[in-house]
């Protein structure tokens, strides 16, 4: 489509309108993205700690199976 205007249509998450405020908005939420990602991560790296201590078998297979893939993977 050679006809249409990509310059003045806004972009897909762009509210029409918003103009230049729209580049101080997104840095909050970004730093809210960034927030909830961290604290997602520090949930997930504690439910992989408490699963390994519930289930010790589990974990040392998972342990043998790393390990295994570390010696065959080459630099």
């Amino acid at each position: 489509m050679p006809d249409r205007d990509f310059y003045d249509s806004p972009s897909l998450g762009e509210q029409p309108g918003a103009g230049s405020g729209t580049e101080r908005s997104t840095e909050p939420d970004r730093e809210a993205a960034r927030r909830r990602r961290a604290q997602f991560l520090r949930d997930l790296a504690e439910a992989r700690e408490l699963r390994d201590r519930v289930q010790p078998r589990r974990a040392k297979t998972a342990r043998l199976r790393h390990a295994m893939r570390m010696r065959t993977f080459r630099w």
